[in-house]
């Protein structure tokens, strides 16, 4: 048994749309050090690893680990009724989430049926990265906007203290250089020059969740997956997306 308390039920809004952007289903790890997810997307080309600590919460009371599998698509649908200053209560109720928003007179409840998941992912890709890249988060979805109205593949290029960003499409041709002296550019770690392409939407749909003014850790290695990490307030949320190969 767990009871869990949230004092802005809109953040775990947030977290939650991070996960459902790229699955539709999964299973969350309830343990005594926090709330853990990790799982495939249908395609299988992507992943997410989504770690909250306990810390992040009002109360926390965990009588030992758990996996409960939900439809993330209508948790998120719940979660997005919750108003201004609702406290979220989350714990088990028969094979069902109740999830109770408290408001200030005002109770909520929802009780979400738990369902049997596909395995989880084992474990991450483990890749040797060749460049770091830690931008702002807002100038990189501007970036990606751009490139989307070009191509549906974006592609990165690194050497020491050089980000080149390129889109290519049949009308036009886009390419983007940045010195690692730019002021969205928080880090540019280059051990060795690196150049992979990815689908733009997935890169998209990652970042889309990702809060307004935070920074967006990416990772590269020449045709290896890329890792993109950020964080929601003491949330980290990690993907890894599959390089594009032309055939």
């Amino acid at each position: 048994m767990f009871e869990i308390k949230i004092e802005d039920a809109r953040y775990w809004k947030n977290c939650v749309d991070s996960i459902v952007s790229l699955i539709d289903e999964g299973s969350f790890n309830i343990a005594k050090e926090g709330i853990s997810l990790k799982a495939m997307d249908p395609s299988g080309i992507s992943m997410v690893a989504f770690n909250i600590p306990n810390k992040a919460f009002s109360k926390y009371e965990v009588d030992k680990p758990v996996s409960i599998g939900l439809n993330l698509d209508n948790l998120s649908k719940i979660l997005a009724s919750s108003r201004e200053g609702e406290q979220l209560v989350m714990k088990e109720s028969g094979n069902k989430l109740m999830l109770e928003f408290v408001g200030e007179n005002s109770r909520r409840r929802f009780k979400l049926p738990l369902i049997d998941v596909r395995k989880d992912a084992d474990k991450e890709p483990k890749v040797d990265f060749e460049s770091k890249i830690e931008i702002k988060s807002d100038p990189f979805k501007e970036f990606l906007k751009d490139a989307s109205l070009l191509s549906t593949y974006i592609g990165f290029k690194t050497d020491k203290g050089t980000l080149m960003i390129m889109a290519k499409g049949d009308a036009a041709e886009l390419e983007e250089e940045h010195l690692d002296k730019a002021e969205f550019i928080k880090k540019l770690d280059v051990t060795k020059a690196s150049s992979a392409t990815f689908n733009l939407e997935y890169l998209e749909r990652m970042v889309s969740a990702c809060p307004t003014g935070s920074n967006i850790m990416l990772s590269i290695k020449t045709e290896e997956p890329i890792k993109v990490d950020y964080k929601i307030g003491d949330a980290v949320v990690s993907y890894f997306l599959a390089p594009y190969m032309e055939s």
